[in-house]
């Protein structure tokens, strides 16, 4: 198939998440015998930290204003099997307007955000996306599942709503011989929302045992953030340093948004990342985590500081071992980029 994909970022994966998740899952598209047009606004953020200017599997073009796309690339995504337009694109209510206006193929609503967007759709202040905009995507993509897809449906009207989770690259990600440098790490951009089960689950288990090991990488913590003098800040870490990054950690941490909390089914690629990678993940608790993971065996929920402190001061580490090779096999199993691929075609065939 030709595709055409209007995405927030797959040349930068600086502040966002959105960037390693198209390029797993477009790269395993384009192995599968698919055509891939990337079209991205240029951003001076992501500008200045382009860690994949010139992705070598689908065809990249950064654009200025909509007129200028709408003109050199209006034949592309006419001509298209099937057109793609992501969450958080600029400009994203009339690029889809367009989209589903002109294109003669399937299109489709990628959103990696999906709880936040229905959160936004309800207090009508989505930038990106309408409700009466949903019906006409012929299918809705989701990072979120469960009975979100259901309201998808049955609320808004997407004829088709489809489960389509981030993955994991097995090239990128796999386990490292080396002596963990860090008892427990967390990585992600700063979120008002999620700060506090950071301060609650990393900060405060850092300030009540000195001799701990901490670490926080990602970008746009406020400068004022005062951390535990035994936790280490990275300001940003490259796609391809999360591997060194999750093997110099004895566990991970993974901290869900409110709105992801609250929908349920929504894994973060940290999840499979780190699964990849051998490390126990402990997570905060949602609903559906079962479903990708099995809570005692293939990961650990926590609450509290106290239930942090527990694990990271009495878990034997022979135990922990085990826990993360279980957590792999189930990674490898079902949440790679290479799964998602299959997925995603299996989708557009039936629309």
């Amino acid at each position: 198939m030709n595709i055409v994909v209007f995405g927030l970022s797959i040349t930068s994966s600086w502040g966002n998440g959105h960037a390693t998740t198209y390029r797993g899952l477009l790269r395993e598209m384009a192995g599968r015998g698919h055509s891939i047009l990337f079209l991205e606004r240029d951003a001076p953020w992501y500008a200045r930290n382009r860690d994949l200017p010139e992705p070598g599997f689908c065809r990249t073009v950064l654009y200025q204003s909509l007129p200028e796309m709408m003109s050199e690339f209006g034949r592309e995504v006419r001509e298209a099997d099937c057109v793609i337009v992501g969450s958080y694109v600029k400009e994203g209510v009339e690029i889809g307007k367009w989209v589903t206006g002109e294109a003669k193929g399937i299109t489709a609503f990628y959103d990696i955000d999906t709880p936040v967007t229905l959160a936004d759709l309800q207090d009508g202040t989505c930038a990106y996306l309408t409700a009466d905009l949903i019906p006409r995507y012929r299918l809705y993509l989701s990072f979120t599942g469960g009975p979100t897809l259901r309201v998808l449906e049955r609320q808004f009207g997407s004829p088709m709503a489809r489960p389509l989770y981030c993955s994991v690259d097995p090239d990128l990600h796999y386990p490292l011989v080396e002596k963990p440098t860090w008892d427990l790490g967390y990585l992600g951009t700063y979120s008002n929302d999620r700060q506090p089960s950071l301060e609650r689950l990393l900060c405060k288990p850092a300030t009540r045992w000195p001799k701990g090991r901490f670490v926080v990488a990602g970008a746009q913590y406020p400068a004022e953030i005062r951390w535990p003098a035994n936790t280490d800040r990275i300001e940003h870490l490259a796609p391809d340093h999360h591997r060194g990054f999750y093997c110099s950690q004895r566990f991970t941490l993974n901290l869900t948004r409110r709105a992801m909390r609250r929908a349920g089914y929504s894994p973060s690629v940290r999840l499979f990342e780190a699964g990849a990678c051998g490390v126990p993940v402990i997570s905060d608790p949602w609903p559906g985590l079962d479903e990708f993971f099995t809570p005692g065996k293939e990961i650990l929920v926590a609450t509290e500081a106290d239930q942090v402190l527990e694990i990271l001061r009495s878990y034997p580490d022979e135990i922990r071992r085990t826990m993360g090779e279980r957590a792999r096999t189930r990674t490898l199993q079902e949440h790679t980029a290479s799964r998602r691929a299959e997925e995603l075609e299996g989708y557009l065939l039936s629309a």
